[in-house]
């Protein structure tokens, strides 16, 4: 479905594409040996290389050459065999050396492309413009001392990876979309933790808007450093209106950069918008250009795992799934991977649905992750075949997922422990239903009239037997003992 917006002179449209910044998982930082972990006192890990030092050289990184080569594979992307590291040259106080170590001109992955899935099984593809290496600046505090700004240098020196989407994002659905399967797939390939709120994973976002119908490409405005997929629709969105409403008054939009302020849900200007001239990109004397042998990709091409778009497919086509709850499970990686010993030699589709329905609501309300999970995959496993095998009913076996769910307990020993297996003894049942159709002549009356009344015998049969009576045998039974329908 397209996605327009009424403004009072027509209907417009978005034209957005999005600068992705992920944090490299790497131990040491893109041209220094200091430590990358998150959480450390302020200015503690900052070599002098970080600093700005005179005289210091950088030294790449190669495993954080290898974890680009890998994303750039992921996003089924060209990987220039050479790339050259340039200085991007501007001021400012988290900046000590004056230049930014980036990638310009030549970027170490090209064009390639990656599929946002819709919620009614369609997709699109979103292309890729290029992913690039560049170290992170380090941050500036305004909040720690009145009137005063503070800067660390812990994160000056990370090695990021700027991923720079196509402007084929017509919507904020759309790029919160974009955002989820770029973090899926990052995670897959451990190349970057995804973890928005550590500052690991932020986003910029280009957005212009045109007339539907128009093919020209309006003027843009960046908003920078938006750093939730919620903030990033949320953005988008009044940044389309604003620009709307600028064009329809008469005015021109500016390209600018904007910021997005969350309390106020708006964008407002932040500084004019750069050109590639204003930073004087030149390169790096210091560096020379990484240069990758085949045999370098190939490695590293066969030690892909099986990424979300070729899992989803098998999963739909070995499980049986529908695209949604296919998608659903392989989102995440463990999430996928948890399924899959859960549905081993089982019923794909009942496996899902427990993951997906009983599993993740609990977890949701929990707050917790599937890896925080207190169910394991074997014990649900189990408990799936304590309901193939009749030795449960389907309500005894919620019953027993509750409980295993806050022990954390075997659903073997659970059932065996409070007498849950399921009674399938005929005579036992049968002993029950003439107990309720004896007391319940009236009812037996309506059933005669109705027949769906059976679905009452039912429940009270079930409530006599602790729902431990096998529904079908309880089913079949009453249709032999209640008297024929007029």
């Amino acid at each position: 479905m397209t996605y327009t917006i009424e403004g009072n002179t027509g209907t417009w449209e978005i034209v957005c594409g999005l600068e992705v910044h992920a944090q490299v998982t790497s131990n040491a930082k893109l041209f220094s040996g200091a430590s990358t972990a998150y959480g450390a006192a302020p200015n503690s890990q900052v070599s002098p290389v970080d600093a700005g030092m005179p005289g210091m050289l950088p030294v790449l990184n190669g495993a954080c050459v290898e974890q680009a080569v890998k994303t750039g594979l992921g996003l089924e992307a060209l990987i220039n065999k050479v790339s050259i590291f340039e200085r991007k040259n501007y001021f400012y106080p988290d900046l000590p050396s004056g230049y930014q170590i980036s990638q310009y001109e030549h970027p170490i992955v090209g064009k390639g492309q990656l599929l946002i899935d819709f919620l009614d099984g369609s997709t699109k593809p979103i292309g890729i413009t290029r992913l690039h290496l560049e170290m992170d600046a380090g941050k500036s505090m305004h909040d720690q001392r009145e009137g005063e700004t503070l800067i660390d240098l812990n994160r000056s020196g990370v090695a990021l990876m700027e991923i720079v989407s196509e402007p084929d994002i017509a919507s904020p659905e759309e790029a919160v979309l974009y955002m989820r399967k770029l973090r899926s797939i990052l995670r897959y390939l451990g190349t970057c933790d995804g973890n928005m709120e550590e500052g690991s994973l932020r986003c910029d976002a280009n957005v212009s808007v045109r007339r539907v119908g128009d093919t020209a490409l309006g003027t843009r405005c960046e908003i920078k450093n938006v750093n939730s997929m919620r903030f990033v629709a949320r953005a988008i969105e009044y940044e389309a209106r604003r620009q709307i409403e600028l064009l329809e008054s008469g005015q021109k939009v500016v390209q600018e950069t904007r910021l997005f302020d969350a309390t106020k849900g708006e964008t407002r200007s932040m500084r004019g918008k750069e050109e590639a001239h204003d930073y004087r990109y030149f390169p790096d004397p210091d560096l020379l250009p990484v240069v990758l042998p085949d045999d370098f990709v190939e490695r590293l091409k066969a030690s892909l795992p099986e990424l979300p778009d070729k899992k989803k497919a098998r999963f739909m086509a070995e499980y049986k799934l529908s695209a949604y709850d296919a998608g659903v499970l392989v989102a995440e990686r463990a999430a996928a991977d948890y399924f899959e010993a859960v549905a081993k030699g089982r019923d794909g589709k009942q496996a899902a649905n427990w993951v997906i329905n009983e599993l993740f609501g609990l977890l949701a309300k929990a707050g917790k992750g599937i890896g925080e999970s207190p169910i394991s995959a074997e014990h649900l496993g189990k408990l799936l075949d304590l309901l193939r095998t009749e030795a449960i009913s389907g309500r005894i076996a919620k019953d027993v997922f509750a409980i295993m769910f806050e022990t954390g307990g075997d659903p073997e020993a659970i059932v065996e422990e409070k007498g849950l297996k399921q009674v399938t003894d005929t005579a036992a049942i049968e002993a029950i239903v003439d107990e309720v159709i004896a007391n319940n002549p009236d009812q037996v009356a309506t059933y005669q009239k109705n027949p769906k009344v059976i679905g009452w015998f039912t429940g009270q049969v079930m409530k006599a037997t602790g729902g431990k009576a096998n529904p079908q045998v309880v089913g079949e039974i009453l249709k032999a003992k209640l008297p024929p329908v007029d």
